[in-house]
């Protein structure tokens, strides 16, 4: 099997992988998701117990007859917006004494009892199409929202009801809108309280959202997807909090703030306070993102109290895993003083953790103990984690037992009980270990959940890691094959992202999968992580700040230029870009602007006018369109189209309704307006990241053939590879 056709087939070698682990309050127990195999995408429920390490599946979507995804269009739009590409049960609640789980399959309602002898899953009698389901803390009732309304319906006597229903044509309760769903990371829209006697939901009406139509030119016969999408500069959703008696609903207790000046609901949820009191929590951000404040509300009157508020000239970053809160009800945050690079862990008002280190998300608080991870100073391709205790103060690094330093870590706690999994360059896939007694170095147990993922079809890499000019954090991968010394010169591929909120260059062997199989086709890879990455620090991120263009391609063109002087075997004259998203933005951008370097380029779903992406991002980094259009001119690429001089290829989903279509096709119409030779791949019915078997695997195919064409250099060395 080629290595294309393998990496399609198991999703990029996610299938197989634990993942999702949810961890009983004693620590003894511990529920994950898994395929039975590597290429299984009906993902089942397992369960671990630690003692015995004896493990076993608690739900498998066949043997349950629920393989068919028919899934209602709310809960694909969900999984779009995670890239959830698995089937099967692909996420899972738990109530607060871990006795149940509850998921969905195919828009059905399931619950699991997690003790006993009796663990068969089964089916609630919930209205239809079911979407994201979560189970109250006492496990007797589940809430879940359908058709818009969100619904009750108690496990014991199967009674189902509706809590709210939606009081407009384009109102939806307990659900999260587009952009927190696509922007700020949150994927939820309703919130038990503590004890279960009631619950947020966040209202959400979208009448003032632009309406856009994505169509099928394959199937003309089919109606155009209509969908809500806020270009920049436009209105976004309206949001609000409200909290109902879960036993009977009644009337909305409306939570309150300024949505005028905060109108952005980043996260919400409860707390319980030192006097045994539930509170609702929330953070709200101001539309220019220079602003995030946190409030906690009265649930009988819906008053709002500022917490804490945060504050920046360029933008504030909505950081992972905050608020949260102690045993002791202080609150969790990170945050960042003026002046400083680096964020710092508070817990109340005082700086705890770890110093010096790219803070990069709270993962767990189990007690009086905080879980985060962050990279070590001038390491960021390293991702380690770190326990905050503060009972007796410090932070230690957590190690990963049996390995060495370095790598790429995340992890979750709960109970003393601590799972940690590690990806490194060492080895392929991801390692998973589960460690007893966390705190007590003496005492600590450890179980090995295996991976049934399959191993890439591909040689031993030779991935080198280096900071470009000093500063750019840079990989190089050479073809296993390359000898040393030859004095051969290889054609390069760059294959960045390049932009903000994701990293490439990470010490793990699985994050150069596709560069791999590139390289042993006779390239010399590199990939660059300029300004505006994150990794490093506070300005390296706001470096692009107000020109998502320049720094960029700057960096790409200083790594390049390094790299070819320190390794002395790469070929200049012969240089291409590939890139997905940002990347297909920035490769597109390589060619048009800096001819002289870059000699042919592969553009996949490539935002090309900024004014047409969505506000959230787009205006973190350039503002309005109305008042910031040097910036708009600067970063789109409509204007530079008369100008391009190299091959270019431009792939793009038709049914994509995060960068859509429309991209690609203003600048094939804007290059043939300019007599320009260019090519598009449109791909019908596929969406922002391509999963379908076939079309995963020949898009690498037709890009190396492209590739080589573009840089004359005739046949595939290694097709089927």
């Amino acid at each position: 099997m080629s290595f294309p056709r393998q990496q399609a087939r198991t999703q990029h070698f996610s299938l197989g992988v634990p993942r999702a682990f949810q961890i009983s309050p004693d620590g003894r127990r511990a529920a994950f998701l898994r395929g039975r195999h590597g290429t299984d995408t009906a993902t089942c429920l397992w369960m671990l117990e630690l003692e015995s390490g004896r493990e076993w599946v608690v739900a498998d979507p066949r043997a349950m007859g629920a393989v068919d995804e028919d899934l209602p269009p709310e809960e694909r739009a969900r999984r779009e917006r995670l890239r959830e590409t698995r089937g099967g049960v692909v996420s899972f609640t738990v109530d607060d004494s871990f006795t149940r789980a509850v998921f969905t399959l195919s828009g059905r309602l399931f619950y699991a009892d997690l003790v006993g002898d009796d663990c068969e899953p089964r089916e609630l009698p919930a209205s239809d199409s079911v979407v994201a389901p979560v189970i109250c803390p006492r496990g007797d009732r589940i809430a879940y929202v359908s058709s818009g309304a969100v619904r009750v319906i108690d496990i014991n006597s199967g009674k189902d009801r509706a809590l709210v229903e939606p009081d407009g044509p384009n109102v939806t309760w307990g659900l999260a809108e587009f952009i927190a769903a696509e922007e700020m990371g949150r994927y939820r829209g309703m919130w038990w309280s503590p004890d279960g006697s009631a619950l947020l939901a966040a209202r959400v009406d979208d009448s003032p959202v632009t309406r856009w139509n994505i169509a099928d030119p394959a199937n003309p016969e089919d109606d155009p997807q209509v969908i809500a999408y806020p270009p920049a500069g436009s209105d976004n959703a309206e949001v609000r909090l409200a909290v109902f008696d879960a036993a009977d609903g009644g009337a909305p207790r409306w939570v309150e703030w300024d949505r005028g000046a905060l109108p952005y609901l980043v996260r919400a949820g409860w707390t319980t306070g030192p006097d045994g009191n539930a509170t609702v929590v929330f953070s709200a951000q101001s539309r220019d993102q220079r602003t995030l404040t946190l409030f906690s509300a009265d649930p009988a009157t819906g008053l709002a109290f500022e917490l804490r508020g945060d504050g920046d000239e360029v933008w504030v970053e909505i950081m992972p895993g905050v608020p949260d809160f102690t045993k002791d009800g202080e609150l969790v945050w990170i945050g960042r003083e003026r002046g400083e690079d680096q964020r710092r862990l508070y817990v109340g008002d005082r700086a705890v953790g770890p110093e010096g280190v790219y803070l990069r998300s709270v993962l767990d608080v189990d007690g009086r103990r905080v879980l985060c991870s962050a990279s070590p100073p001038d390491r960021p391709e390293e991702v380690g984690l770190w326990l905050v205790d503060l009972r007796e103060g410090g932070a230690a690094p957590v190690e990963f037992p049996g390995a060495g330093s370095g790598g790429v870590h995340s992890g979750t706690l709960r109970g003393d009980t601590l799972v940690l999994q590690r990806r490194d360059l060492d080895s392929d896939g991801v390692r998973t270990v589960v460690v007893r007694n966390a705190s007590t170095v003496t005492r600590q147990e450890v179980t090995t959940v295996e991976s049934l993922a399959e191993r890439p079809e591909l040689p031993t890499p030779d991935v080198r890691l280096r900071k470009a000019a000093g500063r750019i954090p840079t990989a190089l991968v050479l073809p296993s094959w390359y000898e040393e010394g030859s004095g051969q010169r290889l054609p390069v591929l760059m294959d960045p992202y390049g932009g903000p909120h994701a990293q490439r260059v990470l010490g793990a062997r699985s994050a150069y999968l596709t560069s791999r199989w590139f390289a042993e086709q006779g390239f010399a890879v590199l990939i660059a992580d300029g300004r505006g990455t994150p990794g490093i620090s506070v300005p390296w991120e706001q470096a692009v700040h107000g020109d998502l263009a320049t720094p960029v391609l700057e960096d790409q063109v200083a790594a390049l230029h390094d790299a070819a002087e320190h390794y002395g075997c790469l070929d200049l004259e012969r240089v291409a870009i590939r890139g997905w998203s940002f990347g297909g933005y920035l490769a597109a951008l390589a060619v048009l602007r800096r001819p002289d370097v870059f000699h042919a380029a592969v553009a996949g779903a490539p935002v090309i006018d900024w004014r047409l992406y969505d506000t959230h991002y787009t205006e973190r980094y350039l503002g309005t369109p109305e008042g910031w259009e040097e910036a708009y001119a600067r970063s789109s690429l409509l204007d530079d189209a008369a100008g391009l001089s190299r091959p270019l290829m431009l792939i793009h989903g038709l049914a994509d309704d995060n960068v859509v279509f429309a991209h690609t096709q203003r600048l094939s119409t804007a290059l043939l307006a300019a007599g320009r030779p260019h090519t598009v791949l449109p791909l019908s019915g596929i969406t922002h990241m391509p999963s379908e078997e076939a079309t995963a695997e020949n898009l690498l195919l037709l890009q190396i053939d492209f590739i080589r064409g573009a840089l004359g250099l005739g046949g595939d060395r290694d097709r089927e590879r």
